[in-house]
């Protein structure tokens, strides 16, 4: 390996780990100051039209024209953006604003364990090794430990909705998970960036439509600190870190790729504690212990070179 790809690897893993451990952190100060659903709805949108610039430079570059969909592609994407944005974010934008950035990070782990029990259905359909299905035992006990943290929360893990917002968190990472699976079976000719951005713009029309039931678009307003979020997970978080895991997707093995599903629990919590004094309690941090258990039981592989692909993106 020369240094100059080596220097490219390490680049890209310390952009993954530390930005989209920190989409927790920047979500939860974008959401408490601007509308969540209408901060999503521009998020996306944005985010796809940038992203898409970028693939059809690369396409260009490559001397390769644009693929002109099908109406099956065309409802493949819309499916993608439904499940994979619209319900996966709109459900954790809501959600934090009433759950500390913590909480939601190590929530958000529990789409290991979804993404292989959906697996169970469809046209590919798979069953569940006994070590795997071992692993998701203990990782569901683990997120209901982090889910409920027992009979004296902490200041900021509930509000006016109680465990609503947990639940909504947990909704939206069903929804990644089935959008997941959905895409095992989606045939495209699309290539991978073109069809995320596609994927993001359509998902980020589709929250407009909860942004203007919900009110967002009279309550917008332009705090500096909302409209700082607002970009940072606009340009940075979905088309810097995004860029950056699509080279580590093709360049590096599956199970290091995968690590991100480990570090940015991590970063996450410690960005809440120390810019936000986040803390967790004990039953949660035993839940994050437990949790993070069923993780490697899960993903641990059966045979040298092998990996079981259940690791979430750590972007909310």
């Amino acid at each position: 390996m020369t240094g100059s790809r080596r220097a490219t690897i390490v680049t890209c893993f310390a952009i993954v780990y530390l930005v989209w451990g920190s989409t927790y952190l920047v979500t939860k100060i974008g959401v408490t100051t601007l509308p969540p659903f209408l901060f999503g709805a521009v998020r996306f949108i944005v985010s796809g039209i940038l992203l898409g610039w970028v693939a059809v430079w690369f396409q260009r570059r490559r001397g390769l024209s644009m693929t002109r969909l099908t109406p099956v592609e065309w409802r493949t994407v819309l499916i993608a953006g439904l499940l994979s944005v619209a319900v996966s974010n709109g459900g954790a934008i809501w959600g934090l604003q009433y759950v500390p950035s913590n909480q939601a990070a190590l929530l958000n782990v529990s789409s290991a364990f979804w993404i292989p029990l959906i697996g169970l259905f469809g046209a590919r359909a798979h069953a569940i090794p006994p070590r795997v299905a071992i692993g998701l035992a203990v990782g569901f006990g683990g997120t209901v430990l982090v889910a409920w943290p027992g009979p004296d929360p902490l200041p900021g893990s509930t509000g006016p909705y109680g465990y609503w917002p947990t639940v909504a968190i947990v909704i939206g990472c069903i929804g990644w998970s089935a959008g997941t699976i959905y895409l095992r079976n989606a045939v495209t000719s699309l290539d991978l960036m073109s069809f995320t951005a596609l994927q993001m713009f359509c998902g980020g029309l589709m929250l407009l439509v909860p942004a203007i039931l919900h009110g967002d678009l009279t309550r917008w307003n332009w705090n500096a600190g909302g409209l700082a979020a607002l970009a940072y997970m606009t340009i940075v978080s979905s088309c810097v870190a995004y860029t950056a895991y699509a080279w580590l997707s093709v360049n590096v093995s599956p199970a290091q790729v995968g690590t991100f599903g480990f570090v940015n629990p991590v970063v996450a919590t410690l960005l809440g504690w120390w810019v936000l004094d986040e803390i967790l309690t004990g039953s949660q941090i035993i839940g994050t212990i437990v949790l993070l258990l069923g993780m490697v039981l899960m993903n641990w592989p059966r045979k040298q070179g092998s990996v079981t692909p259940v690791v979430r993106s750590g972007d909310p």
